[in-house]
């Protein structure tokens, strides 16, 4: 590898767009006043990123209906471990329990839990903030 990387920022609805394309992220929070990182799969519906979790799991102790919601980041990438291209995206919004029984019902179909755990709480972050950079070589081509 002799060509310099660049980080080029994208535009929040490239970035959102990416982001929908993986479906493996890693929320980052905090528990008992320390940074806490967890990785989960997710689907971005309307811009939203949905993640399913379980009672008992380090996120749903701080993301309850009786919280006003609680501030998150999320972060997912596709970078290619051989060029060293590719991309990264970062939210940070406010992440609150799914309440609504068909809303809940709709994302327990479309999100499929990776662990053999019951998967019974939907949580919804909304993004205030995001992030985007592709990692390019400095030609025209791209990752998607």
């Amino acid at each position: 590898m002799t060509d310099k990387r660049q980080l080029v920022p994208m535009e929040r609805d490239d970035a959102i767009r990416l982001l929908g394309s993986v479906s493996l992220g890693r929320i980052v929070f905090t528990s008992q006043a320390l940074p806490a990182i967890r990785p989960v799969n997710h689907l971005v519906d309307d811009g939203d990123v949905i993640i399913r979790t379980h009672i008992g799991a380090a996120i749903t102790s701080v993301v309850a209906p009786t919280t006003p919601g609680v501030v998150v980041a999320y972060e997912a990438d596709q970078i290619d471990p051989e060029s060293h291209i590719g991309w990264s995206v970062v939210i940070t919004g406010v992440a609150t329990p799914i309440t609504d029984a068909g809303d809940i019902a709709r994302y327990e179909r479309q999100l499929e839990p990776w662990i053999s755990q019951p998967m019974d709480q939907v949580v919804r972050i909304v993004p205030d903030l995001v992030t985007g950079y592709r990692l390019t070589d400095g030609l025209a081509r791209d990752i998607h």
